[in-house]
């Protein structure tokens, strides 16, 4: 599979490894760290972006694709759309059907609500369904949650919103046991005992996981716990406008994919759970997510009144795989480097300790690969770096990444790849939305009766996420969205359905002469080729 010159590079990778295997790397220093952001990091690079010419957070920069977004016309006419016909009528509405759509789904049916979750596609086809690593939370003897707290607070270089983090580190060991309960199987020791791993950034082994398939684990819980529960389901149905009566949201307008049809769901409250962005592709990169994750949610929240925080910073993920191109930006978990795979360049050589924060570690990778020109070329040109898989074999035993990274094993087995006895090709990756929505611990907004949970939001991991962290942010605060919006729509009178903000944020955009052709959400990611694109537009 590999090419000659690539088979050149693994054996300088071999013939190093002796001698790797000793070698100890320390942790960068603060102003190393520093230092190697802004001369690398892709957050730190020149026009990438720029301010917000309208909306509640105007001046606030964010990458182009984004503001491309939040600088939009909605889909809809609001002087000529009907919402004289409500479609359904609900107590919570919740939108999105990932990890904080389904919690916040079922603890709101537990506070008693009638409850309308509603997906863009099918339930779990989410970011939460593609998670590897596992899922952080401070369970041992020798961890609390302060310790927790304070690692969640380093690795978002000190920015993060303080009682958003207390809320994540607080929930986390009882999520790990409402998981359990609800039947997550998590790796265990012969006696019972949660194993636990590091995760970069982390000073204690708090990683817990299912193998390397730690999100479809949960994502299938909970999808299983919604279908069990007296929820309603609405698949392929996007959310495409707020409804706003005064400054209280009142419900949403969907857009059913499968018939093209409009769709009014009056609701005393709604909760927005619908996921990420790395489909915008900003900055040209691949990312890791799913289809449908075009950052609907912060747009169409944005339009309706709601501050953003942190939209100016995106994770890349360090590994994401770089060959074969079937599977370029595909996710290569952080676990393998957990579990002790090193990166090494084309002439077999460590360059960066491996469990550095993610920032780090992707501006790390993109120097060796840039201003060093040590990075290994691919036949389409691209350049990547080698993860040594095999020395995990080495370290921990023949039969180890079977044993705890067998969906990764199978991916490159796929390919006649095996990642036991082949090191594989990797780089940075669009992984993870930093910033969104700003939000309480309630996870409220400054709309009233509108509720924000998961990738959505923004705060919580400042501006940089460590592993597992994402996993726990869903559940935690999607539970925390829905039983907040399920007790709250006891005491709420339905109210009007209005796009007045839909007409107020046209007379802005007009007024700062942006093109009326550009509208928002994307709703789903046009992988035409332009000259395509041209040719059924004729």
């Amino acid at each position: 599979m590999y090419t000659e010159s690539m088979k050149e590079s693994i054996k300088k990778l071999e013939a190093t490894r002796p001698e790797r295997t000793k070698q100890e790397i320390p942790l960068l220093s603060a102003e190393e760290r520093q230092k190697l952001l802004e001369e690398f990091h892709p957050d730190f690079k020149k026009g990438s972006m720029r301010a917000l010419q309208v909306g509640p957070s105007k001046g606030e920069k964010t990458p182009h694709e984004f503001a491309d977004l939040f600088e939009a016309y909605s889909l809809i006419d609001p002087e000529k759309y009907d919402l004289s016909q409500i479609d359904y009528e609900t107590d919570v509405l919740v939108i999105g059907g990932g990890g904080a759509g389904a919690s916040a789904s079922i603890l709101a049916q537990e506070a008693g609500a009638r409850v309308l979750l509603v997906s863009k596609l099918r339930l779990g086809d989410a970011n939460t369904n593609m998670a590897q690593g596992g899922i952080q939370g401070a369970d041992k003897p020798n961890d609390s949650p302060v310790q927790h707290y304070l690692d969640v607070i380093g690795g978002g270089r000190l920015f993060n919103i303080p009682e958003l983090v207390r809320a994540l580190v607080i929930d986390a060991p009882e999520i790990l046991s409402w998981l359990e309960q609800l039947g997550v199987m998590y790796d265990k020791e012969p006696d019972g005992t949660m194993i636990t791993i590091h995760g970069g950034g982390t000073s204690r082994k708090r990683m817990h996981s299912a193998r390397d398939y730690t999100g479809g684990e949960i994502m299938k819980t909970l999808r299983d716990e919604v279908n069990n529960r007296p929820i309603d389901v609405i698949e392929f149905s996007p959310m495409v406008e707020l409804l706003i009566d005064g400054k209280k949201c009142t419900g949403a307008i969907l857009y059913n994919l499968e018939t093209k049809e409009y769709v009014n769901v009056r609701a005393k409250t709604t909760i927005i759970a619908t996921g990420g962005s790395g489909r915008l592709h900003v900055q040209g990169f691949p990312t890791t997510n799913h289809y449908g994750a075009t950052g609907d949610g912060p747009v169409i929240a944005y339009r309706a009144g709601c501050k953003i925080i942190f939209l100016d910073t995106i994770q890349y993920h360090p590994t994401g795989a770089a060959f074969p191109e079937q599977i370029l930006g595909q996710l290569v978990t952080e676990k393998v480097r957990s579990l002790g795979a090193q990166l090494v360049n084309v002439e077999g050589n460590r360059f960066v300790y491996e469990l550095e924060t993610r920032d780090v570690e992707a501006a790390a990778l993109i120097r060796e690969c840039t201003k060093r020109e040590k990075g290994v070329v691919t036949p389409s040109g691209m350049k990547g770096i080698w993860l040594d898989s095999p020395l995990i074999e080495t370290l921990k035993g023949e039969g180890a990444i079977k044993k705890n990274l067998p969906a990764m094993y199978r991916q490159y087995e796929r390919f006649n790849l095996d990642m036991s006895k082949e090191p594989i090709l990797i780089y940075p990756t669009q992984h993870y939305q930093n910033g969104g929505l700003v939000i309480n611990d309630r996870c409220e907004t400054e709309i009233e009766n509108l509720y924000v949970a998961g990738e959505a939001s923004g705060g919580i991991h400042g501006r940089n996420r460590l592993m597992g962290n994402s996993l726990l942010d869903v559940v935690v605060f999607g539970r925390r969205a829905g039983r907040n919006a399920g007790e709250k729509a006891k005491s709420v009178t339905p109210g009007r359905l209005t796009l007045e903000h839909v007409k107020n944020y046209h007379r802005e955009l007009k007024e700062a002469g942006i093109d009326p052709s550009r509208k928002a959400p994307v709703l789903l990611p046009d992988y035409r080729r332009e000259e395509i694109r041209k040719k059924q537009a004729m």
